[in-house]
């Protein structure tokens, strides 16, 4: 596959192919690839898990050839070489950048001792989390704080409804106040939204749902707390002891990174490189080389005792590294559709997103918007949506707030849908793996998910969105 880009890469045309794949001409077939990867990682984990640990490369690289050498024979080499090479370069390489150098400056960050894993406790750990996300993002809250909420709960006997509530809160609906929490508002900062404005017109929304969650984590917990006072509990391998913070230095690596995003973001000094007709910009490129040096000073300046003590490896990086790069690859096709609005195959679906009246059905836009985001990348989701509502962000910002703050809960919320509905999921779900926890399947997870979220979702969509 990388061959394939590299080779047709010099060809001519490719400048300004980047934008030129027609997805008004695509039937839901297209979509094929994308769906069969989802299924591969849906069912791999459960029906041949040895096979899959050992393959899932070739799972992947499978289902990316097959969205992608279509897509060269029906749009030409020169489209889509520069399709796939605007998607690697403008969207997967910063987010696995960004991605890795959060994952690696929180694994450093070790915290020595264990609460006792109690209702309480736990619910602390939630509370904290969410606030975090939105201050250092979903990515890296998750990173910090999930090692220390397994090893609170290591000898429990009933744990994985932990790590599932931590998913949903943590991973997703915490990031939901500041363009800083989740890829989507980052993604509506770069567009012109003001930085606070999520801040202030997401607070209740985030709030409701936020606090509905934790009472039913809550609630839980303490019924199978209770559960487990009558069964055999394994050794603790953690005992209770006091807390101690080390790696702190990592704290302000992921001060760096949060720096290098508002300054690609406030800097615009108009310098652009092409590489194969690709526009980086100077602002971005330098963002990126700052994650990289994140990376590699964080590991050099982290005692080597903190990432031991916090089981550290490479192994969830690498996995999510390689499936969401196929995962992007399989997206060119189904975002070309997604742009060509009521023109394309998702037109039956755009079409409900107005009233009769013309007025946008911002009720619509919620479950759409989350809809698609529980499968597709929520960023890129997101931003389609936005342009479906005008695309304006001083109209969406004032007159349209309402149809905004309705984008930006759905692509931030229903993340928490499945695994890959954000990237901080599968991660979690890769170490508390790592760390015996025997996590739901993929369609297991949407068990959870639909009878929790979905309720509390229908009903946040009514009080604020159904008016």
């Amino acid at each position: 596959m990388l061959f394939i880009v590299v080779a047709c890469a010099g060809l001519p045309g490719v400048a300004n192919a980047a934008e030129t794949i027609d997805g008004t001409k695509m039937s839901f077939l297209w979509a094929i690839p994308f769906v069969g990867i989802l299924l591969s990682i849906a069912t791999g984990p459960l029906l041949f898990p040895h096979y899959w640990e050992h393959h899932v490369g070739k799972f992947a690289i499978f289902w990316s050839a097959c969205a992608i050498l279509p897509l060269y024979l029906s749009a030409g080499p020169a489209a889509a070489t520069g399709a796939v090479l605007h998607t690697i370069f403008l969207e997967y390489i910063p987010f696995i950048l960004l991605l890795l150098a959060l994952f690696t400056a929180a694994g450093g960050i070790y915290l020595q001792g264990n609460l006792k894993g109690t209702p309480a406790a736990n619910t602390f750990l939630l509370v904290l989390g969410a606030v975090l996300a939105s201050l250092v993002g979903t990515t890296g809250a998750s990173m910090i704080l999930i090692r220390p909420l397994i090893r609170a709960n290591d000898n429990r006997v009933y744990r994985v409804h932990t790590v599932i509530f931590f998913i949903f809160l943590v991973s997703n609906i915490g990031g939901s106040l500041t363009p800083l929490g989740d890829p989507p508002l980052f993604v509506g900062f770069l567009k012109g939204v003001d930085f606070f404005w999520t801040t202030t017109h997401l607070f209740h929304e985030m709030l409701f749902v936020a606090v509905a969650v934790l009472a039913i984590f809550f609630v839980l917990d303490v019924y199978l707390h209770r559960r487990e006072e009558h069964k055999s509990h394994p050794l603790d391998p953690t005992p209770d002891s006091p807390l101690r913070l080390h790696g702190g230095i990592n704290f302000v690596m992921i001060g760096f990174v949060i720096a290098a995003i508002l300054m690609s973001a406030s800097w615009k000094p108009g310098i652009v490189f092409t590489i194969y007709g690709v526009g980086l910009e100077l602002q971005n490129i330098i963002r990126d080389l700052i994650f990289v040096a994140v990376t590699f000073a964080s590991l050099k300046l982290t005692p080597l005792i903190c990432r031991d003590r916090n089981q550290f490896t490479w192994g969830p990086i690498r996995e999510v590294g390689i499936l969401f790069a196929c995962i992007f690859i399989c997206l060119v096709p189904v975002i070309a559709m997604l742009h060509a609005a009521k023109q394309g195959a998702f037109a039956p679906l755009l079409a409900i997103i107005s009233n009769p009246d013309g007025s946008p059905n911002n009720v619509a836009y919620f479950w759409l918007t989350g809809a698609l985001s529980s499968f597709l990348d929520n960023a890129p989701t997101y931003l389609v949506f936005f342009e479906l509502a005008g695309g304006d962000p001083k109209v969406l910002m004032t007159t349209m707030a309402g149809t905004l703050a309705a984008i930006s809960t759905g692509a931030v919320f229903m993340g928490a849908n499945t695994y890959i509905g954000n990237a901080p999921n599968f991660m979690v779900y890769a170490i508390a793996r790592h760390m015996g926890v025997k996590m739901p399947s993929f369609f297991g997870y949407m068990v959870w998910s639909g009878a929790i979220l979905i309720p509390v979702f229908v009903v946040c969509g009514w009080i604020f969105f159904g008016r």
